[in-house]
């Protein structure tokens, strides 16, 4: 049956904004009519989040959806790189069946670092014989971002022959090459690898840009590059897309990729420039089945107030109508989780640290920042033992392999904040394995083991209580909706930031202290890393 919808047109490949009707049948647009009527509404493509993992949004796809479009986003190129860390191709297939549940236009890809590196123990491997599967799958777009950048200018035949594959199945290659430039960023790319949506300067952006690499500029819970690196769109509008990388779901329920159209337009950016990073750029690097407003499309578009405010008033996806005034339409999806927690209890002795030495290498937290610093500093020696500072907030950081039992990886960590109490987490980038952060070591046992009992998630200890977040799917996403995910994580925030941290993002900044392919000190369950050495170095400085 056919429909109609009328007001004001964004044409992305015109550029021209025009009065008309459309006509919608059998979930595309089969006629555009212009006319000389004044509307108050305008209709836009459908917006594109370039590059997340849906896992960080702590929900499933099918719910991650439900979200997404109340903020006009349709369609998602979307890295399950962090579920196959846990659960290898069944997390994959996990990801792409629920979101095929729901009408949202998830474009999945095939991770290609898990582990992201041999320092750390993950749940599962992928090889390249399930590189190659995955590529054959006609639900996996492209070869998510390739995080071994040193395994690249190295030529390392393992990382070589995943390239090989998406070429083989003409599949793009997204890449992750953070601080590269220079020869060896040309190495890098020069290896078919198309995309970078980690540049942490408007110089390094710009030397990318200039080598043809697609700049994908991010806004997420963690990562707060997006002004900085706005600027690149004026000089290559056609290579920049909108993406939001990580997106907890406190900040999910509130915004997605119209703040970043929003905030760029108010910035006095071109407005076509701006759209097209949003929606006809993506569409057209991942050759998309993703509507763009032109006759024989899928009708994926938005209905919004006024492109510069974008209220969403409607989401539309394959003609179906699914979001009005900030109300999803899309039905909840029951989930039976899957999962892999065989770590047991620890104790404090499990945890304490012999001093050998008055020097410790120690990781320096940078708020709004996946990178950190390394730093050296005085130890606090009790009875030969290692111990935590808060005046000086020198906290203990522990990571232990949440997939076989092992000792537990012990460090420091300056400028989390905590003045007291712990937290912990089954969400540790990349391998996520569980990692705590706390003011002592009896702190920490309660704040992990209360983790183990629930099966994974986030957790937090104060002088009173135990709070948590359990997230039965992988140790990563819940089978809640996005309201109550949502109110659980803002007050696990709230209670962190009440024991002293900080940060903006106290969870989102302890997730990333275990991913050790950005600089520049990490820790993992084998112990602390130094990424600019990329080895394994003692907590002693000395």
């Amino acid at each position: 049956m056919a429909y109609q919808v009328s007001g004001n047109i964004v044409d992305v490949f015109k550029r021209e904004i025009y009065s008309g009707i459309i006509t919608i049948q059998n979930g595309k647009i089969t006629k555009i009519d212009r006319n000389n009527s004044k509307y108050d509404n305008y209709i836009l493509p459908g917006l594109i989040d370039s590059h997340v993992h849906v896992e960080s949004s702590m929900l499933v796809p099918s719910e991650f959806a439900r979200v997404a479009v109340i903020h006009g986003t349709v369609a998602s190129i979307s890295d399950p790189h962090e579920i196959a860390n846990v659960l290898g191709l069944d997390g994959v297939r996990f990801m792409i069946d629920n979101g095929k549940k729901v009408p949202f236009k998830f474009f999945f890809g095939a991770p290609s670092c898990v582990p992201a590196t041999d320092f750390e123990t993950a749940g599962a491997v992928i090889n390249i014989d399930d590189v190659n599967e995955m590529l054959s799958w006609k639900d996996i777009y492209y070869l998510s971002e390739m995080m071994n950048f040193p395994g690249v200018i190295n030529e390392s035949p393992n990382v070589l022959d995943k390239l090989k594959a998406a070429k083989k199945h003409k599949k793009n290659i997204d890449g992750h090459a953070p601080g590269l430039t220079g020869n060896d960023a040309k190495k890098y790319f020069n290896k078919g690898i198309t995309t970078d949506h980690e540049c942490t300067t408007l110089n390094e952006a710009m030397e990318k840009a200039s080598m043809g690499v697609k700049i994908l500029i991010r806004k997420g819970s963690a990562a707060h590059n997006f002004d900085n690196l706005l600027p690149v769109i004026k000089s290559y509008p056609e290579q920049v897309m909108f993406c939001s990388d990580d997106k907890h779901p406190d900040e999910l329920i509130k915004n997605h990729i119209n703040q970043m159209v929003v905030k760029a337009l108010k910035d006095g950016y071109n407005f076509f420039d701006v759209i097209s990073a949003a929606t006809l750029n993506p569409c057209k690097h991942y050759n998309l089945p993703v509507g763009m407003l032109q006759v024989g499309d899928y009708a994926d578009f938005i209905i919004v107030d006024s492109p510069f405010e974008m209220n969403i008033l409607q989401t539309y996806i394959n003609g179906i109508k699914v979001s009005e005034n900030k109300k999803s339409l899309i039905p909840s999806v029951e989930v039976n989780p899957i999962n892999k927690l065989k770590a047991n209890h620890i104790t404090p002795e499990n945890i304490i640290v012999n001093a050998k030495s008055s020097l410790i290498n120690v990781i320096d937290v940078i708020d709004g920042e996946l990178y950190t610093k390394k730093k050296i500093v005085d130890a606090t020696i009790q009875n030969n033992i290692v111990v935590c500072d808060t005046e000086r907030d020198i906290l203990k950081i522990v990571v232990i392999n949440r997939y076989e039992k092992s000792n537990p990886a012990v460090g420091f960590v300056h400028n989390f904040g905590l003045k007291y109490g712990a937290v912990a987490s089954t969400v540790a980038h990349d391998s996520h394995n569980i990692i705590s952060v706390g003011t002592n070591d009896e702190n920490i046992c309660l704040a992990v083991n209360y983790l183990i009992d629930i099966n994974g998630g986030i957790t937090l200890t104060d002088k009173i209580k135990n709070y948590a977040l359990p997230l039965p799917v992988a140790g990563l996403m819940s089978t809640k909706t996005a309201d109550i995910v949502a109110e659980r994580y803002k007050l696990l925030d709230k209670k962190a930031k009440a024991l002293g941290s900080k940060l903006s993002a106290p969870f989102m900044t302890l997730s990333f202290l275990a991913l050790l392919v950005i600089p520049e000190l990490k820790i993992s369950d084998k112990g602390l890393f130094d990424v600019n050495k990329f080895k394994l170095i003692s907590l002693f400085a000395d």
